[in-house]
């Protein structure tokens, strides 16, 4: 207590000392004073109320506890009352068993009674009932059924309740309401053809259909009820539960299955298209019946019956079942592509589930493939293997067909610009452009496999090409006068051979990417097998013409020819009338003939010098021989300059080389022939000793001796040769007289 009072005094003068920190508030200390009594005074009288306050609570919860003791000894004592009389009441409770089971079987009573009406009424409720179901007023007939069934379920629970194991009387039950089950199977049978036919009935008469959802949410109410009672009692009436919700989406999907099933109309002995035909009639039939659905459908089915979403799903699987069915025939390469589109591209497409009104209910990008990826790659893989048996025959069967065309005794077909062709590149790429079309249909990946598998092919196909050409030229070297269209053919093929080019280019452009065009290596070769078909055929082509020209080229650089022969003239108009036709021969190949005719008449100009045909007499000889010889090399390059008009062909260089020869042959100081023929060596390092001996013995006038010494100078000598200079001699050889025999 003494603490308390220090801490009180403690804390009063901190207050004061507060309050009076300023001389000016000395003046106020009476005021303090006061302020200070009242705050006690008020905290006195609060402190005065609790306390008062608290000690009524004590006194209240002290009369309480009081009246709480005498409650409790009020209730022993009534409990031990109790307890006294119910043992006196055992023997009588046991008395009342008989009042019981009157009370039972009153209450079974009761029931019939109540019942008793409906029970003597069956007969003609079950015939009204059945009127009704065939005129179709199922509603109305499904309200009688309820009754009836009601009636026998309440009869057969009471009769459960009194004795569950009497199976005598409930059999009686359940016969006598026996029709009451076939009324229940008959109405079920109405129920489930207007929902086999729910598609078509809502857009003709969705009143019924919104009926058979009422009969069918009213059974599922009731089977509700009936296990819920059954949890009470054990007791459920016979056919419950129906289930016929469950039902009614079974038979939905059995319906959707036969729908996707029974929309193949054909087969593939009756129509080739049979399958496009079946998936395109599948597409139509799905989307019409998936909008109606959405729109006018879920309007007649309550909402947590989702309506649109299970028939979604059901159409899905079914289609599904259905695609996977059909990949496992044995489909043909067209039809394996259209089944592939159809299901990677169509399905989903603004065509069938991407439609616009589908959405948003329909996204397409959370449904399942219809098909595996391993099924899938299992018909790519067939695809190609079936595509890569049918190329080939495709492109043996066109090789045949254009080979039957060489033969022929009309002249082929030529191109807008004049050019001959046949159908055979035409026939091949329209080949090749329909499959990758294809392809493209299903996705890139294929298309890029299909494009290297025609490339591939196609190289394949180039080397049998290029034997065919081989044994065709082999044929008409037998007779020559068969085919008799064989140049204006071989022409064809040569330029087929640009056409196969061209449009292996076009075709890689237009379907391979960029970044793959490179990776081909069968292009480089597909390209060098081409040149060599084309140059084989130039070949061919110019063998024709020096086959004709054989007589006149037999006729240069003898007695002949020197008298005054038109030998060059008769070459120069049979060169010029075949390039007439050779005009026909696309770019560049027509360069290749240009420069190769021109290289081939030079070669048998100096061949025919090289036979030593003639041994000119003397100077003048010589000079008129010579200077033949530089007319019919100007008559030679003018010739070549007009067929290779615009080609670019150097057409001067051969026929210097004819010249130079003359120049050597026309020199009349003997003295000089060694710094000549050493200038004609010197231009053209491939000349051999053979050439230059024949040359001499042409030349007439020089002695063995010197020809000895010429030979040995030149061979003693340096070569410097151009290197822009091609070879011309290395393929003239001297027949054979040696050199050692010649100087003998």
């Amino acid at each position: 207590m003494e603490e308390t009072d220090r801490e009180a005094v403690a804390t009063a003068v901190q207050r004061v000392a507060g309050m009076l920190q300023r001389p000016d508030q000395l003046d106020k200390v009476e005021q303090y004073r006061r302020r200070e009594a009242r705050k006690k005074a008020s905290v006195e009288a609060r402190l005065k109320a609790a306390i008062q306050s608290q000690l009524d609570g004590v006194r209240t919860g002290l009369s309480q506890l009081h009246n709480a003791l005498n409650d409790v000894k009020d209730i022993q004592q009534s409990l031990i009352d109790v307890n006294k009389d119910w043992r006196q009441s055992i023997n009588t409770i046991e008395n009342l068993k008989d009042v019981k089971d009157a009370v039972v079987q009153h209450s079974q009573l009761a029931a019939a009674v109540e019942n008793l009406k409906n029970i003597f009424s069956v007969p003609e409720i079950v015939r009204e009932t059945q009127d009704l179901i065939e005129r179709g007023e199922l509603l109305q007939a499904h309200r009688k059924l309820m009754d009836l069934e009601c009636s026998r379920d309440n009869l057969m629970y009471e009769q459960y309740r009194m004795d569950s194991k009497n199976t005598h009387d409930m059999n009686l039950i359940h016969t006598y309401f026996g029709d009451m089950q076939k009324l229940s199977e008959e109405l079920a049978k109405q129920l489930w053809m207007v929902v086999q036919r729910s598609l078509v009935t809502v857009r003709r008469d969705p009143t019924l259909l919104v009926s058979v959802v009422r009969i069918i949410e009213r059974e599922e109410k009731i089977d509700r009820r009936m296990l819920d009672r059954k949890k009470q009692t054990g007791f459920i009436p016979p056919g419950r539960p129906k289930k016929w919700k469950e039902k009614m989406f079974n038979i939905l999907e059995r319906t959707v299955s036969t729908r996707i099933e029974g929309t193949q109309a054909d087969t593939r002995e009756s129509d080739k298209m049979w399958l496009v035909r079946h998936l395109e009639i599948i597409r139509k039939y799905v989307l019409d019946d998936l909008l109606v659905a959405k729109t006018l459908l879920d309007q007649c089915f309550p909402p947590h019956y989702d309506i649109f979403n299970k028939l979604l799903n059901m159409y899905h699987q079914a289609l599904s079942t259905r695609m996977q069915e059909l990949a496992a025939e044995d489909l043909e390469a067209n039809e394996i592509v259209s089944l592939l589109t159809w299901v990677l591209n169509t399905y989903k497409s603004a065509e069938m589930m991407g439609n616009s009104e589908l959405s948003p209910e329909v996204d397409v990008n959370s449904l399942n493939p219809l098909l595996s990826q391993n099924v899938v790659d299992q018909l790519l893989s067939k695809y190609m293997s079936t595509l890569t048996s049918n190329i080939i025959g495709w492109l043996r069967k066109a090789l045949e067909t254009d080979k039957k065309d060489w033969i022929k005794e009309t002249e082929p077909e030529a191109d807008q610009d004049g050019y001959y062709q046949t159908t055979l590149p035409a026939i091949v790429f329209q080949m090749f452009e329909q499959n990758l079309q294809v392809a493209a249909q299903i996705n890139e990946d294929l298309k890029t496999k299909v494009l290297l598998l025609c490339l591939q092919q196609m190289n394949s196909f180039l080397t049998r090409y290029k034997d065919e050409a081989q044994l065709y030229k082999e044929e008409h070297l037998k007779n020559r006068q068969y085919p008799q269209c064989y140049v204006q053919y071989m022409i064809a093929v040569i330029n087929n051979c640009q056409t196969f080019k061209e449009s292996i280019i076009s075709l890689k452009r237009k379907y391979l990417k960029i970044e793959m065009e490179d990776t081909s290596s069968s292009h480089t070769s597909m390209d060098a097998t081409l040149d060599i078909i084309a140059k084989e055929g130039c070949f061919s082509l110019l063998d024709e013409v020096f086959m004709d020209l054989e007589p006149h080229l037999n006729e240069l650089m003898t007695k002949k020819w020197l008298m005054g022969s038109n030998a060059v003239g008769t070459i120069c108009v049979t060169v010029e009338d075949y390039f007439n036709d050779f005009a026909k021969i696309k770019k560049p190949y027509k360069k290749t003939m240009t420069v190769e005719a021109h290289r081939r008449v030079v070669v048998e100009y100096i061949r025919a010098i090289m036979l030593k045909r003639i041994s000119f007499k003397n100077a003048e000889e010589r000079k008129e021989g010579a200077e033949r010889m530089i007319k019919e090399a100007e008559q030679f390059r003018f010739l070549f300059k007009k067929l290779a008009a615009g080609s670019g062909e150097d057409t001067e260089g051969l026929c210097d080389i004819i010249e130079a020869i003359a120049e050597v042959i026309k020199l009349t100081d003997p003295s000089l022939l060694y710094l000549e023929v050493s200038t004609l060596v010197s231009k053209y390092p491939d000349i051999r000793d053979d050439h230059i001996a024949a040359l001499l013995t042409v030349r007439g006038d020089a002695s063995r001796d010197m020809k000895q010494t010429i030979i040995e100078t030149l061979d003693q000598g340096p070569s410097q040769p151009n290197p822009n200079y091609v070879p011309i001699f290395k393929e003239i050889t001297v027949p054979t007289l040696t050199v050692p025999k010649l100087l003998k």
